[in-house]
């Protein structure tokens, strides 16, 4: 099993290089685990106080949670994945089924920075944008998806996503193997992780 961790700021073009990577590869031979699926539930905080809630600090996630659903995957089990609602900002009582795949993705702004993370990874990605079409791509996202408006996003970017940006994802881009500057749009960078994680699994294969 080969894990790979992909991080980068919110908005960067994470997502659209995990999808070039699972289109690239045999279909059913990639699990992504977002980080986003792993955010501790809210719950039982008062919901006008929820939209306080910083998500874009690493305290925020339920570290533990997802590095012990990791070892299971490696260790041949299925899981049950959690699932987050951001209009709630609960965890919700659906799960998602994932089974033991080839390839472990684990993908979100955060997932450099804890250390046992780290060391669970084979391979370590950071997607690299410039923060003005992160920001663009933020607005267009959360005034779609999570009910925020324009001035709203703006606002939380220049009081959290910016501030916290700068604490914790942008020093974990030291510990990445590969850094993808121009996010998604980077071919070149994409096909040259996908050849490196083909010539893995080959690898793997002759050795079993």
């Amino acid at each position: 099993m080969l894990i790979i961790g992909i991080a980068g700021g919110t908005g960067s073009g994470k997502t659209t290089v995990v999808n070039k990577i699972i289109n690239a590869l045999p279909s059913g031979e990639v699990a992504v685990l977002p980080q986003d699926s792993y955010y501790k539930d809210s719950s039982h905080i008062p919901v006008e106080e929820r939209s306080k809630i910083n998500f874009d600090e690493p305290a925020a996630i339920e570290w533990s949670l997802l590095v012990e659903h990791i070892k299971q995957l490696r260790a041949g089990k299925s899981i049950e994945m959690p699932t987050y609602s951001y209009l709630t900002c609960t965890r919700q009582p659906e799960t998602i089924h994932v089974q033991p795949r080839e390839v472990v993705i684990v993908e979100g702004i955060l997932v450099l920075t804890d250390p046992v993370l780290r060391k669970m990874m084979d391979v370590k990605v950071f997607v690299d944008a410039d923060a003005d079409d992160r920001l663009i791509r933020v607005i267009s996202r959360d005034c779609v998806e999570r009910g925020r408006t324009p001035i709203m996003v703006i606002n939380r970017y220049q009081e959290v996503l910016k501030p916290m940006h700068e604490l914790y994802i942008e020093p974990s881009k030291r510990y990445a193997d590969l850094i993808v500057p121009q996010g998604g749009n980077n071919i070149v960078a994409i096909n040259l992780l996908t050849d490196y994680i083909e010539a893995r699994l080959r690898k793997s294969h002759l050795n079993q």
